[in-house]
């Protein structure tokens, strides 16, 4: 089949750059690409998206090679009929590694026509790290990198205050934003930068919190063949996801005008607070997805579909989904409804979910997704809820890198991997624990204070090694 790219498929006019997108994964280009795509075709919106890579090892070269074109393939059902939404995706039109090709990512800065920053570098990715330094080529945290992308463009332009952006992460953080902004204003004053520049960007720029909803398993190496059968070009990067999606923005009217998505079919909700959305959507499906993971990879499941069907894990995420519904504070039925639907998204036949895919910054996604409804469930009934401890307990398992003579799909930042091997390298279950549940980069928070955490971690730890993880929750559950 002939190679995808701009020549062959005849998409070689290239749309301005008006977005510069920090990430490059299956979850940018199945949501704000395909968001971007949808408002390009239906009301000629005219916006390329220029990527950049966050991380120095990625994707950007392969995006590269097929001159930033894919298919993005919507997999579900809909009145008990499968459904498969097959579309081209063609809004990229540059990637940049900014390790390798920094000058290539400070011209970004001179786009005439760019208004957006969208983002999504996973919760680990907005921080402030003190060391990084406005001459650094580049920075290492994302805030610091869009601080002198910044400052480049406010330099360039003069400061004019038309030319400022945008700013739309999509980190499922609390008040993204927010936290955004602020990172990017103790740059300013660490890098002692011009007080015009401060006002340009607390003033010119405009930020905006989001909430993001739609399951997208990625490229679907198990079903490739019949992918690529549907295809008359060869595409190394196509990404899967559900039909399902939800894109809640906190703005006005002023947003609403620079995009128009009211005038397609997209449920894209521009709204004035964004927080009851995003609390049932991070506590129910992320956090869902967030606890079954330790869990399921232990008990021997590849995918979340397995998972949700299983025989001991399918109960067991009904049961931690039961555990959060009871910490949140809406309306009941409204919960119930939206519980449901999630584990309907997760039963999709047609999403082959990797756990291991999910498994990324487990730590992190499991401080913001699934430590508030323990704690709150704890707060709450004065005891702990004994699937989200159960969890915990798998998680903290899971970090130890093996499990029955198997390497297990630990992936994380070197400095929390090393921190747990120096965690488990400690004989005593007990003293695993202290040692984990103390760690305040980890939680945010000294975890031994819990009255009884730390002693029913030990309890469910010892009876994973005793007797694995279907008989161990039991003897767990039993005791808990």
């Amino acid at each position: 089949m002939k190679k995808l790219n701009r020549v062959n498929t005849g998409l070689e006019k290239l749309q301005p750059v008006k977005v510069v997108q920090f990430g490059e994964g299956n979850f940018l280009r199945a949501f704000v690409d395909y968001a971007f795509h949808k408002l390009n075709k239906e009301v000629d919106f005219n916006a390329g998206i220029a990527i950049v890579q966050p991380l120095k090892d990625g994707m950007v070269n392969m995006i590269n090679d097929q001159d930033g074109l894919y298919t993005l393939f919507m997999n579900g059902i809909k009145k008990g009929e499968k459904i498969q939404d097959i579309q081209l995706i063609d809004n990229i039109v540059k990637a940049i590694n900014p390790y390798s090709n920094f000058a290539d990512y400070l011209a970004l800065a001179k786009e005439e026509e760019l208004q957006f920053i969208v983002s999504n570098t996973t919760e680990a990715g907005i921080e402030f790290v003190a060391t990084d330094t406005p001459d650094m080529q580049p920075p290492a945290a994302f805030p610091a990198k869009l601080t002198v992308l910044l400052y480049e463009r406010f330099k360039h332009f003069n400061g004019d205050a038309s030319k400022g952006v945008t700013i739309i992460p999509c980190e499922l953080i609390d008040y993204n934003s927010e936290a955004l902004k602020k990172c990017i204003l103790q740059y300013c004053e660490l890098w002692k930068l011009e007080e015009a520049f401060v006002t340009w960007v607390s003033d010119a720029c405009t930020y905006h919190s989001t909430l993001v909803d739609r399951i997208v398993p990625g490229y679907p190496r198990a079903e490739i063949e019949d992918y690529n059968s549907k295809l008359d070009y060869q595409d190394n990067l196509i990404v899967a996801a559900e039909p399902f999606f939800l894109w809640a923005i906190e703005g006005g009217d002023a947003l609403k005008e620079k995009l128009p998505f009211h005038k397609t079919d997209l449920n894209v909700k521009i709204v004035d607070d964004i927080r009851p959305f995003k609390m049932i959507k991070v506590r129910i499906l992320n956090g869902a997805h967030t606890a079954m993971v330790p869990v399921s990879l232990l008990f021997g499941n590849k995918l979340v579909m397995e998972t949700v069907n299983g025989g001991f894990t399918g109960p067991f995420v009904d049961n931690v989904i039961s555990e959060i519904s009871e910490t949140l504070p809406m309306d009941k039925n409204e919960i119930t409804a939206y519980a449901e639907e999630v584990m309907d998204r997760f039963k999709n036949p047609f999403i082959k979910h990797a756990l291991a895919d999910i498994a990324l910054n487990s730590i992190s996604k499991f401080k913001v997704r699934v430590l508030p409804s323990l704690l709150g469930y704890y707060n709450e009934k004065a005891k702990l809820p004994t699937s989200l401890t159960f969890s915990l307990a798998c998680l903290i398992q899971f970090y130890k890198g093996t499990w029955n003579n198997e390497v297990l799909p630990v992936k994380d930042t070197p400095e929390l991997v090393e921190a747990f091997k120096n965690a488990w390298e400690l004989e005593a279950l007990d003293a695993v624990v202290a040692k984990v549940l103390a760690n305040i980069e980890f939680w945010g928070e000294d975890l031994t204070k819990i009255n009884g955490l730390s002693e029913a971690l030990v309890v469910a730890l010892t009876e994973i090694e005793a007797n694995g993880i279907e008989k161990g929750y039991a003897n767990f559950s039993a005791k808990n």
